[in-house]
């Protein structure tokens, strides 16, 4: 199951809860109004018919609330579960950086070829790591070509994908 796009991007996540808590709240208003509002009115009213309809509409009023408090522990948990794949985000995005630089010590990379091959891992093109490090594109090319032949590879998907395989493993 995919999660939902709002989920699968945090920032949007984190607006769209406060946006469910600011309704949980407007919710809780209204409805202790209506609950003050139907109290007096059954207090007010004459017996019959009009003191079961105020009743009623404290029986409404409860109901309203009741919802609100389920809503206000949906919220909370939706909250819970940002936090949470936060955390495992944070903690994915430590463990690749980890992985990444433990790979790059045991192939040896140079200052230069690191530099290269953090870019190459970003996805970006010879050109704009030749622009990005002030280099020659022939020089960029050069090192991804070491890169490349210390990984034990011989392309830039071949590159990433060592390392997402390292992630994919059980």
């Amino acid at each position: 199951m995919r999660p939902s796009p709002a989920l699968a991007d945090p920032a949007k996540a984190r607006r769209r809860l406060r946006s469910a808590v600011a309704i949980v709240v407007l919710q809780a208003v209204a409805g202790v109004f209506f609950v003050i509002d139907s109290v007096s009115d059954v207090e007010l009213s004459p017996r019959g018919i009009l003191a079961e309809l105020s009743w009623f509409e404290v029986l409404v009023a409860a109901a309203l609330l009741a919802s609100v408090i389920l809503g206000a522990r949906l919220v909370r948990q939706l909250f819970r579960e940002v936090r949470d794949r936060d955390r495992v985000i944070a903690l994915a995005r430590g463990a690749l950086a980890d992985v990444v630089a433990e790979r790059f010590a045991d192939w040896k990379f140079s200052a230069s070829e690191a530099d290269v091959a953090m870019f190459a891992l970003k996805g970006c093109s010879s050109a704009e790591i030749a622009r990005l490090r002030g280099s020659a594109e022939g020089t960029v090319r050069a090192q991804l070509s070491q890169v490349y032949a210390k990984a034990g590879v011989t392309s830039r998907s071949m590159f990433v994908a060592l390392f997402i395989e390292e992630l994919l493993e059980d």
